[in-house]
């Protein structure tokens, strides 16, 4: 089968993908194999396929962290032949084949049923991003705000988490406020749900304060480092910030000021390693309340062979939304 393979790479040399005969003798063990019908291109996976940063950890490998596929053998009695499934994280497509090419060995263990109402293209569009948006609204309830706190800001808002989350926290009564780097995707926000638009210079631009102006009563954080300090230090008496990326950066220029002086909260979402229940719990809630027209606005289709391609924009900060890669 042909396939997106990043093999072990010459010594000095980046690890990138390039398209290849793959056998599926060289799939790696599992007790599911499927044939994948849908996957995603997400920052990882534009690290991955580019090599411009280890995502890779075991090679051959097969990129492609989100995967919705049909099970074709199953030796797992809780999963069977025919079942339509997704499947995010776990380490697939940096420890473990993931969808970028037409079939894939997993464990059952790892993989969702399809939701009820959501079609393969559909739930590969929410994808681990949506699936990832839906945690972050799930941390804030589970710390007990609501609309009727305050407004509540998306950072890197026009990235798939960010699209996502406003789609989710507008429907959901909120006042949504899209903090970006892109003046020029305003209409786009504002067609999610988002009632204003942010500059990121508030908050990239230079060192937080220690504490500014209450202004949020909740956050969803995508871009980490300057920007995620400075949104704590604008986060009002007893919010909270979600905080689930590091397009930014892995640091964080704040102090204890906003935690020590205002009760703020700084909620760690990790979609990777989340147990079964909370998955289910997320998929099973964006089917019902994620708005299909705004999922539709927020998604591009492109086949395989478009991938690295879009691999390279979508770490140039060149893609918004989601966009949905046809496999099979």
């Amino acid at each position: 089968m042909r396939a997106l393979v990043v093999d072990k790479p010459e010594a000095g040399q980046p690890a990138r993908a390039a398209f290849r005969d793959f056998s599926e003798t060289e799939l790696p063990d599992g007790d599911v194999l499927l044939r994948v019908t849908h996957s995603t291109v997400n920052y990882k996976d534009g690290l991955a396929v580019t090599g411009k940063a280890p995502v890779v950890r075991r090679f051959p490998m097969v990129p492609g962290i989100d995967l919705i596929g049909v099970v074709e053998e199953s030796s797992n009695p809780a999963v069977k032949a025919g079942d339509q499934v997704v499947l995010n994280g776990w380490g697939v497509g940096e420890t473990h084949c993931g969808a970028y090419a037409p079939k894939a060995r997993v464990k059952a263990d790892w993989l969702v049923p399809l939701p009820a109402g959501l079609s393969p293209a559909e739930a590969a569009a929410i994808g681990t991003a949506g699936y990832t948006a839906m945690l972050c609204v799930m941390a804030l309830e589970r710390h007990g705000l609501t609309p009727d706190r305050g407004p509540v800001l998306v950072t890197g808002a026009a990235g798939g988490v960010g699209s996502v989350a406003i789609a989710l926290l507008s429907g959901l009564g909120w006042y949504v406020a899209a903090g970006t780097g892109r003046p020029e995707e305003q209409a786009y926000l504002e067609g999610l749900g988002a009632r204003e638009v942010v500059p990121r210079d508030r908050y990239a631009g230079g060192p937080a304060r220690p504490l500014g102006k209450e202004v949020w009563a909740a956050a969803v954080d995508t871009v980490g480092s300057k920007t995620l300090a400075g949104v704590l230090a604008e986060i009002r008496y007893g919010g909270a910030v979600a905080a689930c990326g590091l397009a930014q950066g892995m640091d964080l220029p704040s102090s204890v000021a906003p935690f020590i002086l205002r009760g703020v909260s700084l909620l760690g979402v990790d979609s990777v390693m989340a147990p079964r229940a909370l998955r289910l719990e997320a998929w099973s809630r964006l089917a019902k309340e994620l708005d299909r027209a705004r999922l539709k606005a927020m998604t591009t289709t492109v086949g395989l062979d478009e991938v690295p391609r879009v691999a390279e924009e979508i770490l140039a900060g060149k893609v918004r939304g989601r966009v949905v890669v046809e496999i099979g």
